[in-house]
């Protein structure tokens, strides 16, 4: 057990927008509602999952739709207390806590905030280790837990609980909402059990996040090292690319952020091509007409001067960035995990191959 100040939530927010993959929101907007819930009502308490009791109600809380949408429309303070107490109504007792649904800008921030307006405790667990498009993409699904009952509500005050069939169909039924709502809602789904929560959850992901965060602001005070080589050391990364953007497309379509950013080679690569695929988080990395990394693995843009990640919302021509590989949380690399979350899920024509082998020579699709 410990807090989360100020500081704390700058440098998770920098993790954390590592690792949503380009997805998950602008973390400049989550981090100030953050600070705002922290500096008004106090730091927030954050529990390792063992420390959480077996039987406790913990709920995963988060914004559903397009980055780009949820830039300009935030989120109110009435919706973290709506989402609270549907949730609680239904089951006939308090929440315990509440944890984040995965790492990314606006979605690694608002379970702080909603922590610290309801007073109440923060898990560091998740349900992805980075962020994903759709709902039923968490470790959660594979452990066989459903996604509903999921509550909903807009800015306004409209207000939805979902009972579904599956969590494909929640995932479907939502988005469908959520597009009538205008793109982007807040929700809270995957009730679970201290217990469900210890066996299924991404663990330890806000306490990485923050060390990333620090490690990113202070690297290029890196002793004898280039800051290339100490972030890719600390990141675990692997260098895919080098490049100026040279052309952005984009479009919003189905509550989602499709399209796909153009680089032009610089430095070492310099006379080489390479793009990005993304719908809200990157799903595929090509350099010179081979895929060197796709999901589930994560693929970051960075800026190549600060290190700061580029989420997909902010990509803009001429902007300077490496094109960084990281390796997924192992569960994704599993058979299940990668009928969920894995490249031909997405359209992309190409089997899976871990970010690791393509980048050590191994098979390529090209």
């Amino acid at each position: 057990m410990r807090k989360i100040d100020v500081k704390d939530i700058e440098n998770i927010a920098l993790g954390a927008a590592l690792l949503g993959a380009g997805g998950g929101g602008d973390p400049y907007i989550g981090k100030l509602v953050a600070i705002g819930a922290v500096k008004e009502k106090g730091p927030v308490t954050l529990l390792d999952p063992e420390e959480v009791p077996d039987d406790a109600l913990v709920v995963p809380i988060a914004m559903m739709g397009a980055p780009t949408v949820l830039a300009e429309k935030a989120i109110g303070e009435k919706e973290y207390e709506t989402l609270y107490n549907m949730m609680s109504r239904f089951y006939g007792k308090s929440i315990y806590a509440f944890i984040p649904i995965e790492a990314g800008g606006v979605n690694s921030m608002l379970p702080i905030a909603a922590c610290a307006k309801l007073g109440i405790p923060l898990v560091d667990a998740d349900g992805m280790g980075r962020a994903f498009p759709e709902l039923q993409m968490v470790t959660f699904t594979m452990g066989g837990m459903s996604a509903s009952p999921m509550a909903l509500t807009d800015e306004k005050g409209n207000c939805v609980i979902f009972e579904t069939i599956t969590n494909k169909w929640t995932e479907d039924l939502a988005r469908a909402v959520t597009m009538s709502c205008g793109a982007a809602v807040s929700v809270a789904l995957y009730p679970m059990s201290g217990k469900q929560l210890k066996q299924y959850a991404v663990k330890n992901i806000v306490t990485r996040s923050q060390r990333l965060g620090e490690a990113i602001k202070t690297v290029k005070n890196c002793g004898d090292k280039t800051p290339e080589e100490h972030f890719l050391e600390f990141s675990e990364g692997f260098k895919l690319f080098k490049g100026k953007i040279s052309d952005v497309l984009r479009e919003t379509r189905g509550a989602f952020n499709f399209g796909k950013v153009i680089l032009d080679g610089i430095g070492e690569y310099k006379g080489k091509s390479a793009y990005v695929e993304f719908q809200n988080e990157n799903l595929l990395a090509c350099v010179e007409g081979e895929i060197l990394a796709t999901v589930p693995d994560l693929i970051c843009l960075v800026d190549a001067e600060t290190f700061v990640p580029v989420t997909t919302d902010a990509l803009k021509y001429g902007k300077r960035v490496y094109v960084i590989g990281l390796k997924c949380f192992e569960m994704w690399r599993s058979p299940e995990g990668l009928e969920l979350v894995g490249p031909k899920y997405f359209g992309c024509d190409t089997e899976y191959i871990p970010v690791e082998t393509r980048c050590k020579g191994g098979a390529a699709d090209v």
